[in-house]
C-alpha cells in the first residue's frame, strides 16, 4: 500500500519526467517534437517512473499510451524498446499469450525497417539478438551481440557497448557458459566505471552473482548480491529487489545454511506482489518447499557436489566423486541391496574381480561412512546385509532439485532483472 510521502515522491517524479524531454535517452531524439511526440515521450517517461517502482499495471497503460503516439518507420526502435518493456511485464506476470504477441510483432518490426536503414548500425545488430534470444536460439543472439558490440566500438556508442556486453554476459550464462559469462561482466564492469548507469550496474551484479554462483564461488557471490541491493536501493528500482533476495536465499542453500536460505525466501515471499511477480512468487514457493522440511537427515545436492547432513553440516564431496556416485546410488533407492558385482559394474563400470575390487569397494564404504554418519558410534545410512550393501529406508532424505532459472515459468527467456 502507498503512503502519502511516497505518493508525494512518484508525482515529483512525474514532473521531473515530463518537464526535463531535453536529457531523453534517445528516444523520438531524431524526430520533430511535435504535440503528439511530445506527448509520447511523456509517457514513456512515466512508465519507467512505475516500471522500476514495481507498479506493472501503471506502467503498461503507460508504455499502451506512448506506443499509440508513435509512427513507423521512423519510430521503430523507440518502439522496439517499448515492446521490451511490455514483454518483461508479461512474462514476469505469466501472460503469456500478451507476452508472446509482443515477442512476434519485435520480430516483424525488424523485418519491416531493414531496408528503410540507411546502414545496419549497432543497435539494428543488438535488437537483432534481442529477437533471437526470445526465440532461445541463443548461438544465433551471441552473433548479433558480438556484431552489435564490435561496431559500437567504431561508432563510439559506450552505452550499446555497455549493453551488448551485458547482453553477451547473460548469453553465455544462459547456455551454462559461466568463464565466457564472468569475462563479459569484469569487461563490462570496467566500462560502467566510467559511464556510471547505475541500474545496469545493479543488474550486473545480480548476473555477477549468479554466474559466481553456478561456478560453485558463493562466499563471493553473497558479496555482489550486495552490492546489487544498494545500488538498486539508491536508484530506488524496487522491481528487482526481491529477485536479489530469492538469489541470495539459492546461494545460502548451496552453502547448506538452509535457516538462513529459507529466512531470505519468506521475507522476499512477504514482500512480493502476487498479480505483478507470479514468475517470482512460484520460484519462491518451490526454494521454501525445497527446504521447508526439519525432518530431513540427508540433503543430497548432487549438482554441487555436496551433502548436509542434519548433525555433521555441510559435507563437500568435490574431490570425493566415486563415493558421492556410490551414495546416490544406495540413497536412490533405500532398500535394495547392492552386492560387489553390482557396485563393480555400476560405479566402476567394470567386470567384478575380487582381486581388484574387494578391497576397492571395502575402502570406499568405509570412508564413505565416515563422512556421513554421525559420531554416535551406529550405522545410520548405509547398512550390510548378506545380500551386500544398502540404504537405510527408515531415513528421511532428500534430493535436491534443480531449478532452471533461465527456462523455468519464463517467457521469452528473458526477466526482470535484465535491462531494456
Amino acid at each position: 500500500m502507498t503512503t502519502n510521502l511516497e505518493n508525494v515522491k512518484i508525482e515529483k517524479s512525474m514532473a521531473k519526467s515530463m518537464l526535463d524531454l531535453n536529457k531523453d535517452d534517445n528516444f523520438l531524439a531524431h524526430l520533430p517534437e511535435d504535440s503528439s511526440r511530445l506527448e509520447g515521450q511523456g509517457y514513456y517517461r512515466l512508465a519507467k517512473v512505475f516500471y522500476d517502482k514495481a507498479d506493472f499495471e501503471k506502467a503498461e497503460e503507460y508504455f499502451l499510451s506512448a506506443l499509440e503516439r508513435t509512427e513507423l518507420p521512423q519510430d521503430a526502435f523507440a518502439v522496439f524498446k517499448i515492446y521490451g518493456f511490455l514483454i518483461r511485464i508479461y512474462s514476469e506476470g505469466l501472460n503469456e499469450v500478451e507476452a508472446n504477441k509482443y515477442i512476434a510483432k519485435s520480430s516483424e518490426i525488424l523485418n519491416q525497417i531493414v531496408s528503410e536503414l540507411p546502414s545496419l548500425s549497432s543497435e539494428y545488430f543488438y535488437n537483432l539478438g534481442v529477437v533471437a534470444t526470445y526465440k532461445g536460439d541463443f548461438p544465433d543472439a551471441q552473433k548479433n551481440f558480438q556484431q552489435a558490440y564490435r561496431k559500437a566500438q567504431m561508432e563510439n556508442e559506450p552505452e550499446l557497448m555497455a549493453k551488448s556486453l551485458y547482453a553477451l554476459a547473460t548469453n553465455a550464462y544462459n547456455m551454462s557458459q559461466f568463464p565466457e559469462a564472468l569475462n563479459c561482466i569484469e569487461q563490462l564492469n570496467e566500462l560502467l566505471n566510467i559511464l556510471k548507469k547505475g541500474y545496469l550496474k545493479g543488474s550486473m551484479h545480480l548476473l555477477w552473482g549468479n554466474t559466481l554462483r553456478e561456478m560453485g564461488q558463493q562466499v563471493d557471490a553473497m558479496t555482489h548480491y550486495e552490492t546489487a541491493l544498494k545500488l538498486l536501493h539508491a536508484k530506488r528500482c524496487w522491481n528487482m529487489h526481491n529477485y536479489v533476495l530469492l538469489n541470495k536465499g539459492v546461494a545460502m542453500k548451496k552453502m547448506g545454511e538452509f535457516s538462513k536460505a529459507l529466512l531470505l525466501f519468506n521475507l522476499a515471499l512477504q514482500s512480493t506482489d502476487d498479480d505483478n511477480f507470479r514468475r517470482l512468487k512460484h520460484l519462491i514457493l518451490t526454494e521454501v518447499e525445497d527446504v521447508n522440511d526439519s525432518s530431513v537427515d540427508l540433503y543430497l545436492d548432487r549438482h554441487n557436489r555436496v551433502i548436509h547432513e542434519k548433525s555433521l553440516g555441510v559435507i563437500d564431496f568435490k574431490h570425493r566423486f566415486v563415493l558421492l556416485e556410490i551414495l546416490f546410488l544406495l540413497a536412490q533407492t533405500p532398500g535394495t541391496y547392492y552386492n560387489k558385482e553390482d557396485l563393480a559394474k555400476m560405479i566402476w563400470k567394470d567386470e567384478y574381480n575380487p582381486l581388484i575390487h574387494d578391497k576397492l569397494i571395502y575402502t570406499s564404504i568405509s570412508r564413505l561412512r565416515k563422512l556421513i554418519e554421525p559420531k554416535n558410534g551406529k550405522r545410520q545410512y548405509i547398512l550390510r546385509g548378506k545380500d551386500g550393501y544398502t540404504f537405510n529406508p527408515r531415513v528421511n532424505a532428500r534430493f535436491h532439485r534443480e531449478n532452471d532459472y533461465i527456462k523455468e515459468k519464463k517467457i521469452g527467456n528473458i526477466e526482470i532483472s535484465s535491462p531494456v
